[in-house]
């Protein structure tokens, strides 16, 4: 039975309201539907809804990239007990048809609440690795959204009609602040206002623990008037997942050696294997959240009990008044790592300036100079070359000899650029570069939050971020703002192993 369409919640009332620190925590559901690890989730949930302080619990979709129990079925059992849900959403898993189908369903479940991300490049499952989809990116995930809360989809074909009663959707994003290298965390930010652009609404940032680095994301915010209220990413993390970050093993999540060294020693010298100082520190990370004047919190870590929460939540309100205090214990960025502001030498946070002049790259990148050239002279109209393309171009098509074109523009851009006849090409948005084989994830709007290092999340080592690439390439000219701005529409398969050329000039004959 169909719910009410509300557009209002606590959660959201909560999280707009400049008088309230909003908490949420962070559910992982495991594989199978009747496990002891969906039992444990469901009595936390529980206690947390008799408790009151939490005004929502996230629930992960193929967390890590392995599959387990869909987010929408612990989320209807859990808002059935009175508390809110934020489901994640990923582009992982599913096309865009499959993920306009499950969320009227959602919708129609009232799971308004969502967190939309890449997610995690998916792992071993049946018989082998599972094929990724990323058919749509985040951001456009977000554009479909804001389109389905407007009622109406944008159609390709003319004759096709998509409207329906609009949906009530509650649009979440992630950033990482948390990015060793200049060019990683340029990306995160600018990627941010391509979310922004396409409707995001609040913004949960990924998990770390240096206060400077929270810090950053509010004034890179108050800075470029990206007015969206911040959930602070409070993470707790067990001896065996504070390795596995150490050690570079989770995409995107970074403990320094020296916080590492710390959590070591606390093990050892308590008999509670130092779970008491990890819970203590995400106390002070708490109250100084709140002292930033953070929206809220977002909570999380593996195996935690009601109880710990309890302690966390209560320990950091006896904490919030003296929270400047903390700030120069929650300082644990690797020596070198990139920071978006100059330091404060009084607070040891940010000074409202950049910690250089972004300026322009020495040297002269030769396939990028070549690649811009020759697009601007055969593609660009007043190219002394447009003409001539156009003609031939279109007149190969007319004579029934579309498939040679094809095949000779197939050849040589996989020489220049492995090109994948994907027939849709934006080598010229994305200085000559190729995302269909040069990232792992195909994404057309900026980079995921999985590298490090500039390293591919998925090739770590052996593969560069297509983006950070990218980043380097339009460095060199001064064009870096090109990254923040406009939306890339998704890939159109109709073109697949056609000729993006002639796709180019049909399109200007139809607009002309």
């Amino acid at each position: 039975m169909s719910q009410s369409h509300a557009t209002d919640s606590a959660f959201r009332r909560s999280l707009f309201d400049p008088e309230h620190f909003t908490l949420t925590f962070e559910l992982v559901p495991s594989r199978g539907g009747h496990s002891k690890g969906q039992s444990r989730l469901m009595n936390l949930a529980k206690e947390a809804a008799a408790d009151g302080r939490l005004q929502a619990v996230s629930i992960t979709e193929n967390a890590g990239g392995h599959p387990a129990l869909s987010p929408e079925v612990l989320g209807h059992e859990i808002q059935a007990m009175g508390l809110e849900v934020i489901n994640h959403f990923s582009c992982k898993d599913k096309n865009r048809n499959q993920m306009e189908s499950l969320l009227f369903g959602w919708d129609r479940q009232g799971l308004h609440n969502l967190l939309v991300l890449s997610g995690d490049y998916p792992q071993g499952g049946y018989q082998g690795r599972p094929k990724p989809v990323f058919d749509l990116d985040s951001v456009q995930v977000l554009d479909l959204i804001s389109q389905m809360n407007r009622g109406h989809i944008e159609a390709t074909h003319p004759h096709v009609s998509l409207e329906f009663t609009p949906t009530s959707f509650l649009k979440g994003v992630a950033v990482s602040p948390f990015k060793l290298l200049e060019s990683e965390l340029f990306l995160q930010y600018a990627k941010l206002h391509r979310k922004v652009l396409a409707g995001a609404e609040y913004i949960i940032t990924q998990l770390g623990y240096d206060a400077r680095k929270f810090h950053e994301v509010l004034l890179y915010l108050r800075q470029n008037d990206l007015n969206l209220p911040v959930l602070g990413n409070v993470f707790i993390p067990n001896l065996t997942v504070a390795r596995l970050m150490h050690q570079g093993e989770i995409p995107g999540c970074i403990i320094s050696d020296e916080l590492y060294a710390q959590i070591l020693a606390e093990a050892e010298e308590s008999p509670d294997r130092g779970k008491r100082a990890r819970l203590t520190r995400a106390a002070k990370l708490l109250a100084i959240l709140k002292g930033f004047g953070f929206a809220g919190a977002h909570i999380g870590g593996p195996g935690l009990t009601f109880a710990d929460l309890d302690f966390v939540i209560g320990h950091s309100q006896e904490l919030a008044p003296d929270w400047r205090r903390y700030v120069p214990e929650l300082s644990y960025w690797p020596q070198g790592g990139a920071y978006f502001f100059a330091k404060d030498p009084e607070s040891g946070l940010n000074l409202p300036l950049p910690s250089q002049e972004p300026g322009q790259s020495a040297g002269l990148s030769i396939p990028y100079a070549m690649s811009h050239a020759v697009h601007n002279i055969f593609f660009e109209a007043g190219g002394a070359g447009f003409p001539l393309a156009r003609k031939l171009c279109l007149g190969l098509d007319q004579t029934g000899h579309d498939l040679f074109l094809m095949r000779l523009e197939y050849l040589t851009k996989l020489m220049l650029f492995g090109c994948q006849n994907c027939g849709d090409c934006r080598l010229a948005d994305l200085a000559y570069l190729c995302p269909q084989s040069g990232c792992a994830k195909y994404l057309l709007n900026g980079a995921c939050g999985g590298s490090q290092n500039g390293w591919c999340e998925v090739y770590p080592g052996r593969k560069r971020c297509f983006y950070v690439r990218l980043y380097e390439r339009l460095k060199r000219y001064g064009l870096l703002d090109a990254l923040k701005a406009g939306i890339s529409p998704p890939r159109d398969w109709s073109r697949h192993n056609t000729s993006s050329w002639l796709n180019f000039f049909r399109e200007l004959e139809k607009e002309a």
